[in-house]
């Protein structure tokens, strides 16, 4: 049935799509101008700092109230520094030191940055309790596993992300920390027993004012047993906006994965969120083009006119997204932006934990290293091309280094005894991340130290144990800064 242009652009003010390219193609153009909400911005939209201005001021000649969001979670889920890791450790780093001063003066450096580059909506932080350490998604992302610890680094990076004029994000409510899949591929279930404490956080981002709430495809069965959260009324109107008091924006993680789309649709998906209680439907981490924004906007429209769809609630969530904007404009931030990473480098230093299990010397290394590091698949968060490593930092500071890397297939017996023969007579540095959740790393491991006991290990992912190697380094990251710190650590430079 043909749909009423009013209808439409109710519909489109709800909407965050993402695109292809640095520049806005023209159908993005032509929706702006027609009051589209948002955009997504992702890596593949990023060059650099200057090309993200322009892009942003391009988007906003077509509407001066649009919201620019993304995911810049600092750490592991970066988009402004892709190309380069992260200057600031992510949310696991900074639990560790746990100094709420220092996470809120890291979030306003980096909402200076953002601010500074034309972003007006951080999908950020992440207010998830990692209690289950083999979490798939999660892991470093949380700043911890203890509720009361989350809390109080979520409530400061609200605040210091927002002290810069731009919105923060609290997700993935109702809380992806206790769950095993991955929304990307299917439907987390959070268990009964888990739900309260999962709350914890966002509890206090609300008390603090957080501007925005990302929901999370998560099943939570306690509160209803038949829809993912995204979807479901009991979840985001009975929970978030009723019993937690909360009254901003709800916007939902992206609508194309498996977890709500699945079933319903990307169309149909994106009508139910916004009939469950959500304002904005985020769209585009996978599916990036006109025909997927089109067919999104005229899903919800379609919606309202078959009674799915009270056109009262669409237009309820169309004017929680123009009290954000309005926030946005009036807000801009005048902070002078990143300050060349000293803040960032400072707190990736103070997270590093040392366990020293022989008494030999073996730190600092004073000659060129042999350095493997063992590379896992990473979620679909962060993105494939993110540097990480001990190696290329290590090598600055001890030109004549070799690193060498090996993905799960590549870590075989003979590789690792040709390893061995060639790291012979130097010291030996085995750079590991979650090898807890990695048979294959766990395996490559246990192969080389039982020929190399004398080897450092880091763990650049959750440290599960620090018993293995004569020193264990973690750093809770594998952020571009995570590295540095690790290699000051291995060549006593700090």
């Amino acid at each position: 049935m043909p749909q009423s242009g009013d209808l439409l652009r109710l519909a489109d003010a709800v909407l965050f799509p993402g695109f292809a390219g640095q520049t806005p193609p023209d159908w993005l153009r032509r929706r702006l101008g027609d009051g589209l909400a948002g955009v997504v911005l992702f890596s593949r939209n990023i060059a650099g700092p200057d090309q993200l201005a322009r892009l942003t001021a391009a988007l906003r000649a077509e509407n001066p109230s649009v919201l620019v969001g993304t995911d810049e979670e600092s750490g592991e889920v970066t988009r402004l520094e892709v190309a380069t890791g992260s200057s600031r450790p992510g949310g696991y780093a900074l639990g560790v030191v746990d100094d709420v001063v220092l996470t809120e003066a890291v979030a306003r450096d980096l909402g200076g940055d953002l601010a500074k580059a034309g972003i007006t909506i951080d999908f950020a932080p992440s207010a998830d309790v990692n209690s289950n350490p083999d979490n798939p998604v999660i892991g470093l992302r949380a700043f911890g596993a203890d509720p009361a610890l989350v809390a109080r680094h979520t409530r400061a990076f609200v605040r210091g992300l927002q002290s810069a004029g731009v919105a923060a994000c609290a997700k993935h409510f109702p809380g992806h920390g206790d769950t095993s899949i991955d929304s990307h591929h299917g439907v987390p279930v959070v268990a009964g027993d888990g739900i309260e404490a999962a709350l914890v956080p966002f509890r206090e981002a609300i008390k603090e004012g957080v501007k925005a709430v990302m929901t999370g495809h998560l099943l939570v069965p306690s509160y209803d047993a038949e829809l993912p959260a995204t979807l479901s009324p009991k979840v985001l109107t009975g929970l978030l906006r009723e019993e937690l008091g909360y009254d901003g924006m709800i916007i939902t993680d992206g609508i194309e994965m498996a977890a709500v789309s699945g079933a319903y649709g990307i169309g149909g998906a994106s009508a139910r969120a916004i009939a469950a209680g959500a304002d904005a439907i985020c769209i585009g981490g996978e599916r990036a083009d006109e025909a997927t924004s089109v067919e999104v906007r005229d899903a919800i429209a379609a919606a309202v006119t078959e009674g799915l769809l009270p056109e009262e609630r669409l237009a309820d969530a169309a004017r929680r997204v123009r009290e954000l904007a309005a926030w946005a404009t009036s807000s801009g931030s005048h902070l002078p932006g990143h300050e060349n990473g000293y803040l960032g480098l400072t707190a990736a230093r103070r997270a590093v934990r040392i366990t020293r299990r022989s008494t030999a010397p073996i730190l600092p290394l004073t000659s060129s290293p042999y350095v493997v590091e063992l590379t896992p698949e990473m979620n679909l968060a962060i993105d494939k091309g993110t540097p990480w490593g001990v190696g290329e930092p290590l090598s600055r500071l001890l030109p004549g280094t070799t690193v060498i890397r090996l993905a799960a297939g590549e870590a075989t017996g003979a590789a690792l005894e040709r390893l061995i023969g060639a790291a012979v007579f130097r010291p030996l540095v085995i750079v590991v991340r979650d090898a807890h959740r990695h048979a294959w790393q766990a395996e490559a491991l246990r192969h080389l130290l039982s020929a190399r006991p004398d080897a450092v290990v880091v763990e650049m992912g959750l440290p599960a144990r620090s018993d293995l190697g004569a020193v264990h380094v973690a750093t809770y990251g594998s952020a571009r800064v995570c590295g540095q710190a690790a290699a000051e650590v291995l060549t006593g430079s700090v």
